[in-house]
Order: C-alpha cells, then sequence, then structure tokens
C-alpha cells in the first residue's frame, strides 16, 4: 500500500489517492499522522550538539583554512 511523506496508509489507485488528498485538503478528512518522523530522538540531540561543539573548539586560523578549502572546491573548474 503506498504511504504519505510521513508513512501514513494511502490508496493504491490514483484517483482514490486523488479523493483522499483533495478531502484532506478542503478538511473533509482527518489525516492519520502520529507524529513520529522515523528518527531516533537521541540521535538528533547529538547531531545539534555536534556543530555547535565543533564551531566552538575551531580556532579563527582552523576556520580561514577550511572556508578557502571550500571556496577553493566551489570555483573549481569542471569540466
Amino acid at each position: 500500500m503506498p504511504k504519505g511523506p510521513k508513512g501514513q496508509k494511502r490508496p493504491a489507485d490514483v484517483v482514490s489517492n486523488a479523493v483522499k488528498v483533495m478531502k484532506i485538503a478542503t478538511g473533509e478528512e482527518e489525516e492519520e499522522f502520529d507524529g513520529k518522523d522515523g528518527k531516533d530522538p537521541a540521535a538528533q540531540a547529538m547531531g545539534r550538539k555536534g556543530g555547535k561543539a565543533r564551531a566552538e573548539s575551531l580556532t579563527a586560523k582552523k576556520r580561514k583554512e577550511i572556508a578557502k578549502k571550500a571556496a577553493a572546491k566551489r570555483w573549481e573548474k569542471s569540466d
């Protein structure tokens, strides 16, 4: 069975699916949604910490080197 963007069950045929989406859009039906996005909350929390911790630990000199390398890669000619 097809699934919506958040894993909701949807009708298999195109017309039924279009009717379902239209009813959800107009408010005739509620979309069944459990609120979970399929990601581990602990991993999300660690990811949010990681970028901030790395930014705090980098020196100005190291940040400048990283930025120069990234800029060179962006402007590098690719044939």
